[in-house]
């Protein structure tokens, strides 16, 4: 199966050495970045994580959120399809109010590095990319510019 079919509501390999898991703009269950954090779980549990990092720092940001560690969601995403999944994580946050949502969210896409060293990483790379993409400053709006979706 291929990653359109995780859209579909079905469980899916994910073989992110040949694929891009999902932009983590996207959303499931009111949350931007978990579809992404799904698909790198789901590619972590294959062995097929290629350069991808799970759980990475904006992974952590959601895991520390839901309450949950990165093997639980490792297990979960890979046994629930994508609604069960999504109605677990909605279980995991019951005591998250809307606000607390909308500010995880946004934490998440606007992080930005946070150091010297980490900014001349991110300058670099935005720029081997693309150098006239000066507005891009945060770490979602690079991995879309660097999957081809910016």
């Amino acid at each position: 199966m291929t990653l359109a079919h995780a859209r579909h509501g079905l469980i899916c390999k994910m073989n992110l050495t040949l694929e891009f898991p999902r932009s983590p703009k996207e959303q499931m269950a009111g949350l931007v970045h978990l579809p992404r954090m799904a698909d790198k779980a789901r590619a972590a549990r294959d062995n097929t994580l290629g350069e991808y990092i799970y759980p990475c720092p904006l992974d952590e940001i959601m895991l520390k959120f839901m309450g949950v560690d990165s093997d639980t969601f490792q297990h979960r995403a890979g046994d629930d399809m994508e609604e069960a999944l999504a109605a677990w994580v909605a279980t995991q946050c019951r005591h998250r109010s809307q606000e607390e949502i909308i500010a995880v969210n946004e934490t998440l896409l606007n992080r930005q590095p946070d150091n010297p060293e980490k900014w001349k990483k991110f300058y670099e790379i935005r720029d081997r990319l693309d150098p006239t993409r000066k507005e891009i400053t945060t770490w979602v709006d690079l991995i879309d510019l660097e999957e081809g979706r910016s």
